[in-house]
């Protein structure tokens, strides 16, 4: 039971890898900078692998789980704000859609199913037997990690590019840190 449930720490690890690089695809192959609310969606994706990445390293717990439902619930809020900041008739939204939706849109949807597959796996009680031996997670699963924290790092360094030292623009349309002032 202890190694299906890393298992699935592990796949959870690698869809949040692929929607923090989808997210990434979008600010610099599409030149589509994340506004401040986009910017906590994707700071809330990174949190929310805290509960994997502790899972993975000492073993499931529930307070593990605990700490990516809190991240969970607080991207959703944010997300479900930008989606009603753009839900008036004719509003374009902000960037462009994937398959209909805007990233915000889909972050919203990503957060509830997190929601809902942390409930799941929360029932699965054989994986907090103290008793049973903690598998050694394998190379894919430290390849997660080291996935999330160099995306994570890289948003870091992307927030940090287009805000600046100041608080960050509604819309940004330039890397404010490379500005001449």
């Amino acid at each position: 039971m202890r190694s299906l449930a890393l298992n699935l720490n592990t796949l959870a690890l690698y869809a949040l890898g692929a929607l923090l690089a989808a997210a990434f695809v979008m600010q610099f192959v599409l030149d589509e900078l994340p506004c401040p609310l986009c910017l906590l969606q994707r700071a809330f994706l990174c949190a929310l692998a805290a509960g994997p990445i502790l899972n993975l390293r000492f073993g499931p717990r529930p307070s593990h789980y605990a700490l990516s439902m809190l991240a969970a619930l607080a991207g959703a809020a944010v997300s479900a704000r930008q989606i009603l900041l753009h839900i008036l008739p004719g509003d374009p939204g902000y960037g462009s859609a994937i398959l209909g939706y805007h990233y915000y849109t889909w972050a919203f949807i990503a957060f509830v199913l997190a929601l809902v597959l942390l409930a799941l796996i929360l029932l699965l009680e054989g994986q907090f037997d103290a008793a049973a031996a903690l598998p050694q997670p394998g190379t894919l699963a430290r390849a997660a990690v080291v996935l999330v924290i160099a995306l994570t790092a890289a948003n870091i360094v992307s927030t940090l590019a287009i805000c600046g030292f100041t608080a960050c623009p509604d819309n940004p349309v330039r890397y404010e840190l490379f500005q001449r002032q």
